[in-house]
């Protein structure tokens, strides 16, 4: 079986961007599932193992091997339990899945990725090998100098997602004993998704509590609750820590202006990020640099 690069390594990443797509085996040992920070690609795994999903306000109990649809708009995390697991991931970009085809319905509209949607379909043993053996096949294509590989990963893609919906989707949900716990989690994985920032040219969009509660589709004032409920922080205190212990990195592992990080950061104008870093850490961004000169 061909080897993939290291799901936590740069070149892993760098390849992602460059060819739009990146298929990996998950093996127990080495590979942390719910890692995953990369806004712009679409996800489908088959996975054995049992784990506790997040997805969006809703969670899901899997026990044997399910099959799972990521839309990197909609928030998800996972919980692994079992001690053993393992599957196939494939992750694509929509650039490269529409890529020759204008006729393809775009991938938000779905049913497998939109939201309000059912992204986990339990498989049977048979379909559980059908579906693995096409994950195998991409595998092992993506590694060769075929002049059409692409076109043959992209047609993996689509039979997979054809399988998927002559499925009945999974109804097993998980409903957690505490309503606070679930929507406080999908927050934290909201918020840590919008970090790193790994570009000065793009600003973060979600930067108060009724940015999050608004892409959450929640009210503010329960979302507050519960994040107080859950942390003992406010939903505010903890997008201020966050994006102060991102400033700090920018500020002393980047050669970007104080004006770059704060745009990047979501401030419209340096002064207002200025204030803003000085109100929370008691020194001023050009300050900190300099204690490191």
């Amino acid at each position: 079986m061909p080897k993939r690069s290291d799901p936590y390594s740069s070149d892993f990443y760098a390849e992602l961007k460059r060819k739009g797509f990146i298929v990996y085996e998950i093996k127990s040992e080495n590979y942390v599932f719910q890692y995953y920070d990369r806004k712009e690609f679409y996800k489908i795994c088959v996975n054995t193992g049992n784990h506790v999903v997040h997805y969006a306000e809703r969670s899901f109990e899997t026990d044997g091997t399910i099959l799972f649809f990521g839309n990197p708009h909609i928030p998800f995390s996972w919980k692994i339990i079992s001690e053993n697991y393992g599957g196939y991931c494939v992750l694509f970009s929509e650039e490269f899945f529409n890529s020759g085809n204008r006729h393809v319905e775009s991938l938000q509209q779905s049913p497998l990725f939109k939201f309000g949607g059912t992204p986990i379909f339990n498989l049977n043993e048979e379909q559980g090998k059908f579906i693995t053996t096409l994950f195998q096949k991409m595998l092992a294509d993506a590694d060769t100098g075929y002049a059409f590989k692409d076109d043959l990963i992209r047609n993996y893609i689509q039979l997979i997602i054809h399988e998927a919906l002559k499925m009945q989707p999974a109804e097993n949900y998980y409903t957690q004993k505490n309503a606070a716990e679930r929507i406080t989690s999908v927050f934290l994985d909201l918020l840590d998704r919008q970090f790193p920032v790994d570009s000065s040219d793009r600003s973060t969009q979600l930067k108060t509590a009724q940015d999050f509660a608004n892409s959450l589709a929640v009210h503010v004032n329960h979302l507050n609750r519960s994040v107080k409920e859950i942390t003992g922080k406010s939903t505010t205190t903890l997008i201020a820590e966050r994006t102060v212990t991102e400033a700090k990195s920018l500020l002393l592992h980047t050669d970007w202006t104080v004006a770059e990080i704060a745009y990047s950061l979501g401030f419209e104008y340096p002064s207002h990020f200025n204030n803003y870093f000085k109100r929370e850490t008691g020194a001023t961004p050009s300050s900190l640099r300099l204690q490191t000169v």
